[in-house]
């Protein structure tokens, strides 16, 4: 399907907080389709028959920059650690980007694979698992001696399903929070007929607009200008990210006592929406490495 079908099932999964490894399943099939292997092929097959995967490509500093791998090839096996792999607890394989003697090589490898130890990760959000890998002698089926190529061409892909998931659990934050401004009453109003709440609310709506335009043009570009998807992807994520810093903190606020409760569902977007943030880099990353393209690096 086309990229713009992938993002409107990636905003349903935001709005709907679907605790499922759906996401990261669709970051690494754009990996495996820019492989152009065999193997890749044969993985992609695996994901259309049911399969469920992950990426593991960062290190312990949190970069996923393909050449700051921790991960190494020694005697056609895997050795090291690959860490803030996401739902490793729900996936059947993992692509895994390690040192090889031709540079950056991808891998596939079975989460039951001999010598692999998964360690998992305590994080807030409730709706996704991660943990880090070790890699002690793993066996691991190539998909490409050119990984840091393939990273760089599924990258903007990975940003915009993320910048989507993000919109969407947006989308819900405002609804609900609107929902709440209208039955919630305080000095005999509905506290949505004070300015201190439906500004907010109205500013909630407009970076809403903005993020979901964003990452459906990043989408199209994908599909039809890939020679400007990064470009497009980075406006995308930056703006998503943004929208989900401030509705969390709006969400939150304008619920009241309530919204800090447990009971309430709110707490589930929030968490959501501060692990999607940092993935792949917040909305000031984003920005930087925006300037860079259209600036050139300094």
């Amino acid at each position: 399907m086309s990229t713009v079908a992938v993002a409107s099932i990636a905003e349903e999964a935001g709005r709907a907080a679907f605790p499922s490894p759906l996401i990261p399943t669709l970051c690494a099939t754009y990996v495996l389709k820019a492989c152009k292997s065999d193997a890749a092929h044969s993985a992609l097959e695996n994901i259309a028959n049911g399969s469920a995967l992950s990426l593991a490509i960062t290190n312990q500093r949190g970069s996923w920059e393909p050449a700051d791998t921790d991960v190494r090839v020694e005697g056609d096996k895997l050795h090291g650690t690959a860490y803030f792999v996401q739902d490793a607890q729900k996936v059947e394989a993992f692509i895994v980007s390690a040192k090889n003697d031709n540079g950056i090589g991808l891998y596939r490898v079975n989460a039951n694979a001999n010598g692999l130890t998964l360690k998992h990760d305590a994080i807030v959000d409730l709706t996704r698992d991660q943990a880090h890998l070790e890699f002690d002698g793993v066996e691991a089926q190539l998909l490409t001696d050119s990984g840091e190529e393939t990273l760089t061409e599924a990258l903007p892909a990975i940003l915009t399903i993320i910048a989507a998931d993000m919109t969407g659990a947006a989308e819900w934050q405002l609804q609900t929070t609107t929902e709440y401004a209208l039955v919630r009453k305080q000095f005999e109003r509905q506290i949505g007929f004070f300015q201190a709440v439906k500004h907010p609310l109205v500013n909630l709506m407009s970076m809403i607009d903005q993020s979901k335009s964003l990452v459906y043009n990043a989408a199209c570009a994908i599909d039809h200008e890939p020679e400007s998807a990064e470009r497009y992807a980075r406006m995308a994520n930056s703006m998503a990210s943004d929208t989900a810093d401030f509705g969390s903190n709006r969400s939150v606020q304008l619920h009241g006592g309530i919204g800090f409760t447990w009971e309430c569902f709110v707490h589930i977007y929030f968490k959501r929406q501060m692990h999607n943030q940092f993935l792949f880099g917040d909305g000031k990353y984003q920005r930087t490495k925006l300037a860079d393209l259209v600036l050139g690096a300094v």
